[in-house]
């Protein structure tokens, strides 16, 4: 009798799943150990052998982090940022991923071409010609020099990303809505939108995690002016060059962190679906 072929496929789906998870505990290890050092006494972090559990948990390090006097107006800082570019990139990529979808006209190709390049180029190469651009706008030192260059980077990625859910709403979708009397604004943010949404909760995931971790442009553009500095900047509180507070840093990561899981965490569900979405087209 021939092995049925689910008995076949039984060690390859085990060895699947046992790489999944052992490329998950190797992922989640950097996490965990931020999380541990942070909940480590002083002593314990400084210790020449390293151990990855903890006998005598302590919060001395949280303790540190938000007695700094900084730390809770960096956090509303980023906070500000973060949402700004999240609200303002999904609004113009999904205007842009409109109109280069459902409209025809000249150098669209190029244009979207364009979107392809500006994704090609290192944020590093980007940084000094950015640097004199809000110099001469008069931005540098105010957080609308973190805003604007994390827009630039991130709308060609939303369009792109947006576009094939723009294009998989049917067009007899938005003839049937003016036969019925719907005007095209009406059929743009009462039909169109809401059809979109998954995506846009998709690309502002991705605005909102690079956003959030920015260190570059926030140590390149922010020189000055201490109060306009971000939750990344904060870690530089902890450093010194003689004795680093690496619990007081691992404990600072560990709050920049939650407001991330946080968020996705509110938006995971609309982001599966999304990210199916963008598979499919």
């Amino acid at each position: 009798m021939r092995p049925s072929r689910s008995l076949i496929q039984k060690p390859w789906r085990t060895a699947a799943e046992l790489s999944a998870l052992l490329i998950a505990v190797v992922v989640a290890f950097p996490l965990y150990w931020m999380v541990l050092s942070a909940f480590k006494p002083a002593g314990e972090v400084r210790g020449d052998r390293p151990v990855p559990w903890t006998l005598s948990p302590s919060l001395d390090s949280f303790r540190r982090v938000f007695e700094n006097e900084d730390f809770g107006r960096y956090f509303v800082n980023s906070v500000v940022v973060a949402l700004s570019v999240v609200v303002v990139s999904a609004l113009i990529a999904f205007l842009a991923a409109t109109a280069v979808t459902r409209f025809r006209f000249k150098l669209r190709t190029t244009v979207l071409v364009l979107f392809l390049v500006a994704q090609m180029v290192p944020v590093e190469a980007l940084t000094i010609p950015m640097f004199f651009l809000m110099r001469d706008f008069g931005a540098l030192n105010s957080l609308l020099s973190l805003v604007l260059p994390h827009l630039a980077f991130s709308l060609p990625f939303a369009v792109w990303m947006l576009r094939g859910f723009v294009k998989a709403v049917p067009d007899s979708l938005e003839e049937q809505a003016f036969i019925d009397g719907a005007s095209r604004t009406r059929f743009l943010w009462q039909i169109l939108f809401p059809l979109v949404f998954p995506g846009l909760v998709a690309t502002s995931v991705f605005s909102f995690i690079s956003t959030w971790n920015d260190f570059l442009f926030a140590k390149s553009f922010i020189i000055n002016e201490p109060s306009n500095q971000t939750l990344p900047m904060a870690l530089l509180v902890f450093f010194d060059k003689e004795t680093p507070d690496w619990g007081g840093v691992m404990a600072a990561s560990t709050v920049m962190t939650i407001p991330v899981l946080i968020f996705f965490v509110a938006v995971h569900r609309r982001l599966v679906s999304g990210l199916g979405g963008a598979v499919k087209d």
